[in-house]
């Protein structure tokens, strides 16, 4: 069912005080409260409602709310919504009136909310935060029109991948399985994959890989033991096939891949993690998504972001990029700056430019692409300020969903650091003026004296 709107007295609650009284109107977020066009998000996520069938949605406004607040802060959805009880100032942007002492919602609701509004929802949470930041003038409208383009890597939350741990999960798993709906099995290997998993880890850890190798070996036949023991417990109670088709489809992919083989499995929670290697002398490999960064070129705010499966080559994802730009912002771009890695993206419109270029270039178009290398420590921000470097969103689904969000969090950073730069400002030449006020008090006294 729709969410209902909370209906605004006009008259006060007598033993209680208005957020609004209590608050500093100079604060950011107090300020930022009444740029955000929350009515816009409720005509459009109004729509995911049910008009009259079961108990009322939690209201737009507050999902909306700690969406924002939990990726400009790095919080998780228990994090944000613990918050939200202790800090005034968070409430009142979600829409309260008045202090709350309990719990908005459960944690588990968030989930339930990015699956309702989806990938398109998010790109309207992104564009919202554009549009403020054109209000607040973060960002110039002109600015729009150039942008940045690159490509990073979001890891997922998993662990380091070898064939020891991926064999003995997948025994595991496969036996918690059976034990779940009444399989006997002719042997857990419990005990022994315990003890191989840990000689493995340590013989490569002393570099005696024969061992190591041979570790792994018998790891691999506790794996494909159990595999076969479960088929052919199956084929006794077909009916039971369904529950295990997904994790023995996973272990069969385990069993039979090779080292240098393509679309390799890396982890059991998370089967859609890729391997990318993007050439960092520190990090050789990172296991995750691609993930497309479309910034401005002068003022460092986020205009696109777009999760990027397959491992595509960066020049095919240009053209699908800078439409999402154009969708988002509703400019027509006029320059588009890129590195050597987009080679070969066979774009006439926009004005497409790449280090080495020699002829056609103006002193604006120099100055400009001198600040395309400004877009890495924007990402470098992004995952250590904000939830880019680890995704803990389930499949691919939660990829693209998070790469979104991660763009409006750092877009709402930019924003309060304006709004904050702003108070400061106005309270230095007010305290300037106070100054002045005495000064000139204090004479009129010692003349009159």
């Amino acid at each position: 069912m729709q969410p209902i709107k909370k209906k605004t007295l006009p008259q006060d609650s007598l033993f209680r005080d208005r957020l609004e009284n209590i608050l500093n109107r100079r604060h950011e977020l107090y300020r930022l409260a009444h740029q955000i066009d929350w009515k816009m998000f409720e005509g459009e996520f109004g729509n995911l409602y049910a008009p009259n069938k079961g108990r009322p949605g939690i209201p737009i406004r507050l999902m909306v709310g700690l969406t924002y607040l939990q990726h400009a802060f790095d919080l998780s959805d228990e994090q944000v919504v613990s918050g939200w009880v202790e800090n005034p100032y968070w409430q009142y942007f979600c829409g309260e009136t008045y202090f709350q002492h309990a719990l908005p919602i459960d944690p588990s609701s968030m989930t339930n909310w990015r699956k309702r509004v989806g990938e398109e929802g998010s790109e309207l949470i992104l564009k919202e935060t554009i549009r403020v930041g054109v209000e607040t003038e973060a960002v110039k409208p002109w600015n729009l029109k150039r942008v940045t383009v690159d490509t990073t890597v979001q890891e997922k939350a998993i662990a380091f991948p070898t064939d020891s741990r991926l064999y003995n999960r997948a025994r595991e798993r496969l036996i918690k399985l059976a034990y779940d709906h009444g399989i006997p099995l002719r042997q857990s290997y419990k005990r022994l994959g315990k003890q191989k998993l840990l000689a493995a880890s340590r013989y490569s850890h002393a570099r005696q890989m024969k061992r190591a190798r041979r570790a792994v070996k018998k790891l691999k036949t506790y794996l494909g033991c159990v595999y076969r023991d479960i088929q052919r417990k199956l084929e006794e109670t077909p009916l039971l096939k369904p529950y295990f088709s997904e994790s023995l489809l996973l272990a069969e992919r385990v069993l039979s891949q090779e080292r240098y083989d393509k679309k390799k499995l890396y982890s059991f929670h998370a089967p859609e993690v890729e391997c990318i290697a993007k050439g960092k002398a520190h990090k050789k490999y990172e296991f995750g998504v691609k993930v497309g960064v479309a910034v401005t070129n002068k003022d460092n705010f986020v205009v696109g972001m777009k999760a990027l499966p397959d491992n595509p080559y960066d020049g095919h994802t240009l053209g699908e990029m800078l439409s999402q730009v154009m969708r988002l912002t509703g400019k027509t771009l006029e320059r588009c700056y890129v590195d050597k890695g987009y080679r070969g993206h066979k774009l006439k419109e926009p004005f497409v430019i790449m280090p080495g270029r020699k002829r056609g270039l103006t002193s604006t178009i120099r100055k400009e692409l001198k600040r395309r290398n400004a877009i890495e420590p924007i990402i470098g921000h992004m995952k250590e300020d904000g939830k880019l470097g680890r995704n803990h969103l389930k499949g691919s689904f939660g990829d693209k969903i998070n790469a979104i969000l991660c763009g409006s969090g750092h877009n709402i950073r930019i924003i309060l650091r304006k709004l904050r730069g702003l108070k400061d400002f106005f309270l230095f030449y007010f305290q300037l003026f106070v100054v002045i006020a005495k000064r000139s008090s204090n004479l009129r006294l010692a003349r009159a004296a």
